[in-house]
């Protein structure tokens, strides 16, 4: 009994193995073991196999047909598309034709008719936010929608942003670090220069229905002074007033409040209701009625996107 005992924990060590075959199962020292430990390793051996036949089928066939199939349905999706893409085309009203509604009616109809229906003095403005709103609606999902793909990709967890910062400013030489933290000359040209660039990127998004500027020229310019301050300053000083937060923040306030303002917008548009929100005087910088609020909403979505794009693509966090 002590020698099955002493077999039983080398086995168990990993110093013995045990000897299978289609009559009993024992171990090396030539102990028998039970019926039903004899019946678990069956089965566990049967359970190997076919696992293993299973994975040598996937590691072979299954790859080839899978990429025979994925093959397949990707030529059909390109066909199809393609097909649907051609029939619209042939369709369109010819390029250039001078009867096209596009050549006449449309453009007549925005330059007559804009500042009484959109109350921007700025056309396009009103053309981007009021006749075409919806286009407008959709680039700005486009924006968040990269920005999280990026962040999918590229965001690290906290653990591993901090590791990974730390690697990098171990990693960056005494001119690499002195530029970035410790550039005076930097640092006030930025201290003077980023008020500026902020106030000049509010005053052309507030100014968009009245002058040339608007949502995206104006957040842009914003972006790019967040971008200037955290080159000046890192993260340190950035992340007490912008982090991810923030930028989760902004998106979803900018998102949601562009959407339900349009929604009513399109809703009162298409039955013929008259909106309750008023157009105010032409010229002033409260008028042009929802077109206002959209610059808004649409300047902090790019300028909050432009910064998280560098964020992430430099550092991986924000």
């Amino acid at each position: 009994m002590n020698k099955f005992f002493q077999a039983i924990k080398r086995w168990v060590d990993g110093d013995e193995k045990l000897k299978i075959d289609n009559e009993n199962v024992n171990i090396k020292s030539n102990v028998t073991i039970d019926e039903s430990t004899k019946y678990f390793l069956e089965e566990s051996k049967k359970e190997k196999n076919a696992f293993q036949r299973m994975t040598n089928w996937f590691n072979t066939f299954g790859i080839m047909y899978y990429r025979r199939v994925y093959m397949a349905i990707s030529i059909l999706t390109c066909l199809i598309m393609i097909t649907l893409l051609l029939l619209t085309v042939s369709f369109l009203p010819q390029f250039g034709n001078p009867s096209n509604p596009a050549n006449n009616e449309v453009s007549r109809r925005y330059i007559t008719e804009g500042l009484k229906e959109t109350g921007a003095v700025n056309l396009v403005g009103g053309l981007i936010l009021d006749y075409r709103a919806f286009d407008t609606l959709g680039e700005s999902h486009v924006l968040f929608c990269a920005v999280i793909a990026v962040i999918i990709l590229l965001k690290l967890e906290k653990d591993q942003n901090k590791k990974y910062y730390l690697k990098e400013l171990q990693d960056l030489s005494d001119d690499e670090k002195y530029y970035d933290y410790d550039n005076q000359v930097l640092k006030f040209a930025t201290s003077i220069l980023f008020p500026i660039i902020m106030i000049l990127g509010i005053y052309i998004v507030l100014n968009g229905h009245l002058s040339a500027g608007g949502g995206f020229s104006g957040g842009a310019i914003m972006g790019a002074g967040l971008i200037l301050y955290l080159t000046a300053f890192g993260y340190e000083k950035i992340e007490k007033f912008f982090n991810f937060n923030t930028f989760k923040w902004i998106s979803l306030f900018g998102l949601i409040a562009y959407a339900l303002l349009k929604t009513y917008s399109f809703y009162t548009g298409a039955n013929h209701i008259e909106s309750i929100i008023p157009k105010g005087i032409a010229g002033n910088i409260i008028s042009s009625g929802l077109i206002l609020p959209l610059n808004i909403c649409v300047g902090l979505v790019v300028c909050s996107t432009m910064y998280a794009f560098y964020s992430l693509f430099r550092k991986g966090d924000m």
